[in-house]
């Protein structure tokens, strides 16, 4: 018994061990939901490839002390709809960023329903439960131009990322024509503020309208990788 024991202790510690190091697990979690129109859905990847590859993203990437991320890029709707459309992968330079990148802008829609932002944040942590990674930090970062509306209550996910140490991170998309509120009427920012975002340093950011979204991703996303949150990359 003591033999199995120790074999036991001696597997799990080899597969801890190899896990690879980065400096940030980062589950890019954005609404595919049926708010979200085709041509809509388009222009919010490109906006997020468009920041996975920017220079100033790889600088930050580059300014860790692993001087490497991990990223899964997931679209949600239901709560019974979470779809990977990129799974993970590492990022270490301007060569697997293009290949996330081109990944992200070719993948099929995949994703229906409306809006539950708990189990978007839900199905994050199970990622990064389940990947191949061993982050210094572990953040879900969602994005969405509505409230919570179905799934489990928010408080609950928010133990979730508590036990397991992961900040979840808010974008607010305001779109014109589009005055969308949180469940007791108000704004949306203030709905993410008070009810999505958890943990340590988490934030919401705003973008307005759909051509914002790759100037605030690119900002939120140097946010959570750069070391300092002083630097310059910012600017």
């Amino acid at each position: 018994m003591r033999v199995l024991v120790v074999l036991a202790v001696l597997l799990f510690a080899g597969s801890a061990w190899a896990q690879e190091k980065v400096d940030v697990e980062l589950v890019l979690a954005a609404d595919g939901s049926g708010s979200i129109d085709d041509d809509e859905l388009a222009l919010q990847r490109e906006g997020y490839a468009a920041a996975v590859t920017h220079p100033r993203f790889l600088a930050a990437v580059a300014g860790g002390f692993h001087q490497k991320v991990a990223l899964t890029y997931v679209e949600w709707g239901d709560p019974e709809s979470q779809e990977t459309i990129v799974d993970w992968m590492l990022i270490d330079g301007p060569e697997s960023a293009a290949a996330f990148a081109g990944k992200l802008r070719t993948q099929p829609r995949a994703a229906w329903g409306y809006n539950s932002i708990s189990e978007a944040i839900a199905y994050g942590i199970d990622k990064m439960l389940t990947n191949a990674f061993e982050g210094r930090r572990k953040i879900v970062d969602v994005s969405g131009d509505g409230p919570q509306m179905n799934g489990r209550p928010l408080a609950d996910v928010h133990l979730l990322a508590r036990q397991h140490r992961v900040t979840i991170n808010g974008l607010v998309v305001n779109l014109p024509g589009r005055v969308r509120t949180g469940p007791m009427g108000e704004p949306l920012d203030e709905h993410y503020r008070n009810d999505v975002i958890f943990g340590r340093g988490a934030f919401v950011m705003t973008a307005e309208g759909r051509q914002d979204i790759a100037r605030a991703v690119l900002k939120k996303m140097i946010l959570e990788i750069a070391e300092n949150e002083n630097s310059n990359l910012l600017r």
